[in-house]
């Protein structure tokens, strides 16, 4: 969810990022002239700018007032939330699913809603474990809940293109604040509704 401005402000910077895509590109050895390169880095900064559009987003514009009054004090979960995101140390993508859950205090938020704010944080250059408390936090300042917990289940590029080169390797974080970080029986709960064993990510 991206405003007009962003798009604007976003184009003029694209021609740079191409030319810095393309000194890249040569400087591994690749001819830049070849057909299949030529508009490469072009392309390459334009994925790039989708890939980092959160940090044009702000919390009030994609949550959109979509807060609505509510009874209901028990659990509201939402699981299995896709995201891609970018490693901000190697600039190399993990992805998997978020598990989102919390105890309301009069509102709830949209369920669509909660996917968007994931989405956001994700598309930031990030580590899971910021990124899993970002969204912690995002919940509980919208719906002043009485807690909030987040997992997140992800594959790392880093882990498994380079370096250890470990193909299986997933990573699970949590973030859990007020009562399901206070009180045992509501946080066992909510992981107890949660899957287990992430689900393949291939």
């Amino acid at each position: 969810m991206c405003n007009s401005s962003y798009q604007n402000d976003s184009n003029l910077d694209l021609h740079t990022t191409a030319d810095h895509y393309a000194n890249i590109i040569k400087s591994c050895g690749e001819d830049l002239e070849r057909e299949g390169l030529l508009d490469t880095p072009m392309r390459a900064a334009k994925a790039f700018q989708y890939l980092t559009r959160g940090y044009h987003q702000t919390l009030d514009v994609v949550a959109n007032d979509a807060i609505f009054p509510s009874d209901n004090p028990e659990l509201v979960l939402v699981q299995n939330i896709e995201f891609y995101s970018l490693c901000e140390h190697h600039i190399l993508p993990f992805y998997g699913v978020a598990h989102v859950g919390y105890l309301p205090n009069g509102k709830v938020l949209g369920l669509s809603k909660v996917a968007r704010l994931v989405d956001m944080y994700a598309r930031r250059l990030q580590i899971q474990e910021n990124l899993t408390k970002q969204v912690a936090t995002a919940i509980q300042e919208l719906t002043d809940c009485h807690g909030v917990a987040v997992v997140m289940d992800a594959s790392h590029m880093c882990m498994m293109m380079r370096g250890v080169s470990k193909q299986q390797s997933t990573t699970r974080t949590m973030s859990m604040l007020g009562q399901l970080s206070e009180d045992a029986q509501a946080r066992n709960e909510f992981l107890s509704a949660i899957p287990r064993r992430p689900p393949a990510f291939g």
